[in-house]
Parts: structure tokens; sequence; C-alpha cells
């Protein structure tokens, strides 16, 4: 796709870089070949690499400080500009608040609410320099409304949201904008994975689950799809996305709606 948004800056010079974490699967899978097609040049972050990842790929932990240095160091290494960040990466766990594993905790803290700072943090000079860049985090509809036996996930999501309102306000003179993005249940990996916790935590069947648990808060009782929310990040960092800053953007098939 040819235009500013697709193959340059302003001035036409050089093709749009954007960095996605959590790339190897679901929705950040789904976002690198969405902006991939917009004709970015990529670099996917993730501990595992899938056949067919468009753009360059990096395996880095971050859950460490390293691991998020090495992925700004990287993009700016491999391309000289960072336009966009989109910090995806994310897991769950699912257990009662007096048996939830401390490490687990620490862990979904790092990767989910540590890390998107991180990124900001070292990835800032690259998107100042960009002029016209953005920085999407994915924080789920559970940055906006909490469900039992999901204590770190609710509140590393929470407090995205917080992040995403400073990095705004700082960003403005910038020309940084940064947004959330607040889905419901999306079908990726990660959702299919913790049906069988949600049936242990919740004492019914996997089924049980899904209908009366996962769908339930939802108005459309749909799961959404990856492309979706990949659409919905490929609008935010073009050109039609630059009214939008400092706010989540939710798509939760009615969630929050009741």
């Amino acid at each position: 796709m040819a235009g500013r948004y697709a193959d340059g800056n302003a001035d036409g010079a050089g093709r749009r870089v954007a960095l996605v974490t959590g790339a190897g699967s679901g929705i950040g899978l789904a976002i690198a070949h969405r902006l991939a097609g917009e004709g970015m040049d990529l670099v996917c972050v993730d501990v595992h690499e899938p056949d067919g990842l468009p753009g360059a790929f990096l395996h880095a932990d971050l859950t460490t400080r390293e691991g998020n240095r090495h992925a700004i160091d990287f993009a700016m290494e491999r391309f000289g500009r960072l336009d966009v960040v989109v910090a995806n990466a994310g897991v769950q766990h699912v257990s009662p608040i007096e048996d939830f594993d401390e490490d687990a905790w620490d862990r979904l803290l790092a990767l989910m609410l540590t890390s998107p700072f991180l990124l900001a943090r070292y990835g800032w000079p690259a998107l100042r320099e960009a002029g016209d860049a953005r920085f999407v985090a994915m924080a789920s509809v559970h940055g906006l409304v909490a469900s039992p036996y999901k204590a770190a996930y609710v509140t590393a999501k929470h407090g995205v949201l917080g992040l995403i309102k400073t990095l705004a306000l700082e960003g403005a003179a910038h020309g940084i904008r940064a947004t959330a993005v607040c889905p419901g249940f999306v079908r990726t990996p990660l959702v299919e994975g913790q049906l069988a916790d949600q049936a242990r935590a919740h004492g019914v069947s996997v089924t049980d689950v899904l209908e009366r648990v996962v769908l339930e808060p939802q108005a459309i009782k749909e799961l959404i799809e990856p492309d979706d929310v990949a659409e919905t990040v490929a609008f935010l960092v073009g050109r039609a996305g630059r009214a939008f800053t400092g706010a989540p953007v939710v798509l939760d098939n009615g969630w929050t709606a009741g």
C-alpha cells in the first residue's frame, strides 16, 4: 500500500517500522500479518517462532529488562527507526487468591505491565524521532472490569490503562499517540488453554466454562476473532487513528454495556 502511513513518514522517507511482541501466535500473529500487509517493516518478538512469521524475528524474554532493551536495540540496528510499538505479549494464570502462585504473579506482572513500561522507556527516543509514532498496548476488557481467580491478569491490565494515559500526555508534544486495545475473549491459544484451569477453579465442565463463564458477561455470545483485533490495531496506527490517544478502545461484544 502506497502512501504516508504505509511506506513512509510525512516526507515519504522510508517504510514505517513496527515492533510487535507476543507475535508468535494468536492476536500478536494476526497483528504482525496485518501490519505487514500495510507495507510496514516488522520486528516480531516472542519466545518461539512459527512458520510464516513476517518480518524479522527476535527471541527475547520480555520478563527481563535486558529482553525489552534488546528488542528496541534490535529494531534500531535492523531498520534504523521505530514508528510503532505493539505491546501484546501475555500469559494467564487462573487460581483462587489464597492459592495464587507468587511466582506466577511476578511473571504476569513482569510480562504484561513492566514490559510495556520498559518498551516505552527504551523506545521513547526512537518514537519521538519518528514524529508520528504509535504505542499500542493490549489491555483487555479486564483493564476495565474484573473476574474472579485472575488477580495478576486483572491487576496488570488495569495498570496498563494508567500507563497509556501517562504516555499519551508525555507523548503529545512529540507526535506520539498511545492507546490501549481492550478486547473481550478472543479465540486464541491463551483463551483455549485457560478453559481447563477455569473449569477446575469453578468446579464445572469445560463446556460449561465456555457458555456460563467465558461468554456469560457478553451481550453477543461468541468469541472475538484475532483478525478483528488486528484490524483495530491497524486502524489505530494508521492515518485514521491520529485522534485516538490516552484512551481504551473496547471490543467486548457488549460485555461492559450492562
